[in-house]
């Protein structure tokens, strides 16, 4: 069963998805959806409102993503990015031990199903550039100022 839970943010609607598992998905959507709520998206959204209102540096709510298992290995060490901080598509492929893969890392971060928690906006350009993010570049500059990262290098 797939259960899921909007939520207002101040960069837009929110919808988290989870199975009895974990969370399936978070992700910015443009319309208002019907939902179904269960215990792991109400925790989801708790923690996502202390994320914005700068109280919570970290998750910890069960995740249960679908994807590859290339893509799980781009997860894990994406959530080893520590708030407030960036790195590279090039230092992702170092931490998962196959540094000719940046391409294929890209990849890997543009399919994360999981905004925020698996924080694919603190991955940038190796000259410090901004790059692309499935949510937009607004957004992605938005939760990087929010954490402090490079110190509002993006203002």
């Amino acid at each position: 069963m797939e259960y899921n839970q909007l939520m207002s943010t101040p960069i837009g609607l929110l919808e988290v998805r989870a199975s009895e598992l974990g969370v399936t998905a978070i992700t910015f959507i443009d319309a208002s959806v019907a939902t179904l709520p269960n215990e792991l998206t109400a925790l989801a959204c708790d923690q996502l409102t202390e994320y914005f209102d700068k109280k919570r540096t970290d998750f910890d709510f069960p995740l249960a993503a679908s994807g590859t298992e290339f893509q799980r290995r781009v997860w894990k060490a994406l959530v080893s990015v520590p708030y407030g901080e960036t790195a590279s598509y090039a230092a992702i492929a170092n931490a998962i031990e196959n540094p000719k893969a940046v391409r294929a890392v890209g990849a890997a971060n543009g399919k994360n199903p999981i905004a925020i928690v698996v924080p694919c906006h603190r991955v940038i350009g190796s000259n410090n550039t901004l790059t692309g993010y499935a949510g937009g570049l607004e957004r992605k500059r938005f939760l990087l100022n929010l954490e402090g990262a490079q110190q509002g290098l993006w203002d």
